[in-house]
């Protein structure tokens, strides 16, 4: 705890230092920090605990291997971090949108990187958690082109310029494949009762 504390109040520059001089209590805290939200992203393009975790460790080795490459006039150490993520985790995904596989995903509640909500009643807890399979059920039988476009922007939260530079596709695609992705998820989840007619 002592050591997080006294991590936490160095900057990115001065974390990443410290991790190329291979100090590793430097290194367990970045991986700490971000880990659950690499593995969220991961598991939200594979469905798949197992191939999440897969993509999550190596994700860190890239991360690991490219710390002297680190650049803070270019966003903090969380963006850069993440871009590395999304761009190894889109690159998986569309190699296995060319090898489709059929499998369904698996319970994320059961993995390490969940976390309880606290405060919710047990009744709250178990609609809450059934909600988020439902919705995750939902976006996974959208169109795969349509599918990274919906996460990428309303869960992940990026800017359209940001998706443009992810995917190198037209601005106008991007918003395009937006805004039909939402129109067919809303019908997913009205034919899934999730949402009133």
């Amino acid at each position: 705890m002592e050591v997080a504390k006294a991590l936490d109040s160095f900057d990115s520059v001065e974390l990443v230092k410290r991790c190329c001089a291979g100090d590793a209590s430097a290194w367990e805290f970045i991986v700490t920090t971000y880990s659950r939200r690499v593995f969220n992203l991961a598991y939200r393009f594979t469905c798949n605990v197992e191939a999440a975790e897969d993509l999550t460790q190596e994700v860190f080795i890239r991360i690991y291997k490219s710390l002297d490459q680190y650049n803070p006039s270019q966003g903090d150490l969380s963006n850069w971090l993440m871009r590395i993520a999304r761009n190894l985790i889109i690159d998986d995904y569309r190699s296995r949108q060319r090898k489709p596989q059929d499998t369904e995903a698996e319970d994320i509640q059961e993995h390490i990187f969940h976390l309880r909500s606290i405060g919710l009643s047990q009744q709250a807890e178990v609609e809450r958690k059934e909600l988020a399979r439902q919705v995750h059920e939902a976006i996974q039988k959208l169109p795969p082109d349509l599918r990274i476009c919906v996460i990428l922007r309303d869960i992940e939260e990026l800017s359209y310029q940001e998706i443009v530079d992810l995917l190198k596709i037209p601005e106008g695609t991007v918003k395009s494949r937006i805004n039909r992705g939402r129109i067919e998820l809303a019908k997913i989840m009205r034919r899934m009762r999730l949402v009133k007619i």
